[in-house]
């Protein structure tokens, strides 16, 4: 397959219009999950949504183990804060294949999650799903969800997402680290990162020989940030690079504080090199880090392959519950 042969909006059912605007398309059929609450239902995990800002829509999905409801003094688990990916623009807390990506992590992991659904670009370009991240942190300290105080641990809260949901996460732990004394009583422990999305002008090695991967093709990519960043700022900007900005400089704080930090790719990803980037960034300043990079495996390999699933997952439970030896 040839680069020249993909419209990525075509792709993302976007469409570009000659004032600047963009339009989206109904090509995508995309399969949506309610939430149930029913405790009468055979289901291993318990879901309801709630929202966080009325005025910018933002709500988040909470996914409790039914589990809980059996034992007359449940022990309360850690919380972790999902973001789903999809490049900023596209899908929601409420896409199946995130709603049921994140009933696998309640009912394995055996922990609360509560997935953000947060604004998207282009109608609402970042730092706006940032800004939402960082909002869901706060927010969730004081939510009177019953849910949330019978037995959610806030002193082992985790901030969590794949592809753009990772980048989300990170940025979200970026400004999390200098409010640390004003998230009432939610306790950061780390940040798990899946196949994080982050960018750049200059080409990696992976990104240049996975240039036409035919579900993560380079085009592809390049237009989602194109979409997503501040109109006319590049792929070098700090809401997409690495490098950029102050980021690294907090690293320093993150280890102070005692974050540790999961970060899980693959070969077989085009943004595999810049999360390996990503890691040794981090290490050089101390920070705790988890690495799983596996050989085989594509970008999002984890939604659609239960194996690589049960795999990631099982390391999310080892990662969230350490055993101290």
């Amino acid at each position: 397959m040839s680069n020249e042969t993909i419209d990525p909006y075509h792709r993302l059912q976007i469409q570009p219009n000659p004032d600047g605007t963009f339009t989206r398309l109904n090509g995508l059929a995309i399969p949506h999950t309610a939430p149930s609450s029913d405790p009468s239902l055979p289901i291993p995990v318990l879901t309801k949504d709630i929202t966080i800002n009325p005025h910018n829509h933002t709500w988040l999905r909470l996914f409790l183990p039914r589990t809980l409801l059996s034992s007359s003094n449940p022990n309360k688990l850690p919380l972790i804060l999902f973001f789903h990916g999809s490049g900023f623009v596209l899908l929601s807390a409420a896409s199946s294949v995130f709603h049921d990506f994140c009933v696998q992590i309640a009912d394995s992991a055996q922990a609360i999650v509560a997935s953000i659904d947060y604004r998207l670009a282009p109608e609402h370009r970042l730092p706006a799903a940032y800004d939402d991240g960082a909002e869901a942190l706060r927010w969730i300290g004081n939510c009177k969800d019953e849910w949330l105080r019978q037995y959610a641990d806030y002193s082992k809260c985790y901030l969590m997402g794949n592809s753009a949901g990772a980048t989300i996460a990170y940025q979200t732990g970026l400004r999390a680290v200098e409010e640390v004394n004003d998230l009432d009583r939610v306790k950061i422990q780390g940040l798990i990162l899946r196949q994080p999305f982050f960018g750049g002008v200059q080409r990696t090695e992976s990104e240049l020989r996975l240039e036409n991967n035919p579900l993560l093709p380079l085009s592809v990519t390049d237009s989602m940030w194109e979409l997503a960043l501040p109109t006319g700022a590049d792929r070098d900007h700090e809401y997409c690079s690495v490098r950029a900005g102050n980021g690294v400089e907090k690293f320093e704080k993150m280890r102070e504080l005692g974050w540790r930090v999961l970060v899980s790719g693959n070969n077989g990803d085009p943004l595999v090199d810049r999360d390996k980037e990503l890691v040794q960034l981090m290490e050089g300043k101390g920070v705790k880090v988890v690495k799983d990079f596996q050989e085989e495996g594509c970008h999002g390999v984890e939604l659609f392959d239960p194996l690589k699933a049960n795999q990631f997952i099982d390391l999310v439970k080892q990662f969230i519950n350490p055993i101290c030896v």
